[in-house]
């Protein structure tokens, strides 16, 4: 698996976004998404990667700075053909040590708390994340989760 950082201009990475933004659609009310647009995980303070075997895209993750010292994980997805394949492990550890590398202390994500997110939260415990308050810019809702982690 080659993972590298996405321009987002490439059509399967377009189609991937899409198809992120549409799951969350079907999942959460709009009032509670959180998903980023390409224009959004566009923004400098944001890393975009996808994942890649060949010319096949596997998924992708993104890392949001918050601050010299804590950061966000944004638009994990995996493709859908490529679903409990470890390509969400291989995302996750890429962020997690291009985290460390920057100096971060800290590392939270936001989530939902329907069952269709139970594959998501079980990933992120196995790593550490645990559940925390909101941050950053968030507020309580009962169809989100806050997880964090110390590095």
């Amino acid at each position: 698996m080659e993972i590298k950082i996405d321009n987002l201009t490439g059509a399967e990475v377009i189609d991937l976004v899409g198809a992120h933004l549409h799951g969350m659609t079907l999942n959460s009310p709009p009032e509670s998404i959180h998903a980023l647009n390409l224009d959004q995980l566009r923004k400098p303070e944001i890393t975009f990667w996808s994942a890649w075997k060949g010319k096949e895209l596997l998924g992708c993750g993104a890392l949001k700075e918050l601050g010299d010292q804590h950061g966000e994980i944004k638009s994990m997805r995996t493709s859908s053909s490529h679903l409990r394949k470890g390509v969400a492990r291989r995302l996750l550890e890429h962020i997690i040590e291009e985290a460390k590398q920057r100096g971060y202390h800290r590392l939270s994500l936001e989530t939902g708390s329907m069952d269709a997110f139970i594959p998501a939260r079980t990933l992120y415990a196995s790593f550490g994340f645990q559940y925390c308050q909101p941050f950053s810019e968030y507020i309580e809702d009962p169809n989100s989760l806050f997880m964090t982690m110390e590095l």
